[in-house]
């Protein structure tokens, strides 16, 4: 990650009325937002259980990496143009190999974010390091595409799944959980 990050601190002002300092996303979310990683969604509320598109997270991404901007001109996808505010993340993360689309000429700008997704286009954004870790998830099969990255994730404990021996790869993946994620990544 070319970034850098500002660390949370204990006097970082809290402007939002759905996050406590008791959730396990509460550091997380500060950090994002004083790192223009993401906003919330009005002034006081971040609405941490809202749902993720392809798009936001991969905007999220790209501005956790120092919103760089694309070597290439070359739109692989149909679904994104000039005018989308994600262009430019979408653009890196596909000249990066984050993303490869959900087709050949597909983005899926406007699909849910899947937990598979997350930790993949941060798995693929780490540079797809090697992990000895196999991970205990009855819902993740070894020759699924997002396997290695969940058992990276959990090797570097930016995720222990959702409770029971489940990872839930095709569950939503919300504000709070991206966030999370990205920063047990990046700062931890």
């Amino acid at each position: 990650m070319a970034a850098v990050f500002t660390a949370v601190s204990e006097e970082s002002e809290n402007p939002f009325t759905d996050v406590s300092e008791n959730d396990y996303f509460y550091n997380p979310v500060l950090w994002a937002v004083k790192n223009g990683i993401t906003e919330g969604t009005s002034s006081t509320t971040f609405s941490p259980g809202a749902v993720c598109t392809r798009a936001q997270m991969v905007t999220f991404l790209w501005r956790a990496a120092g919103c760089p901007s694309p070597k290439t001109e070359v739109n692989p996808f149909t679904d994104i143009s000039p005018d989308d505010y994600y262009y430019n993340a979408v653009l890196w993360a596909a000249e990066n190999n984050i993303t490869k689309g959900t087709t050949e000429t597909a983005f899926g700008p406007d699909d849910t974010c899947t937990r598979a997704h997350t930790v993949t286009f941060l798995y693929r954004a780490a540079g797809i390091p090697d992990t000895d870790a196999v991970n205990d998830f009855i819902d993740v099969d070894t020759d699924d595409y997002y396997a290695a990255a969940v058992d990276w994730a959990v090797n570097y404990e930016i995720t222990n799944g959702t409770g029971n021996n489940m990872f839930s790869p095709d569950d939503d993946c919300s504000r709070d959980q991206i966030v999370t994620f990205l920063y047990r990544w990046i700062v931890r």
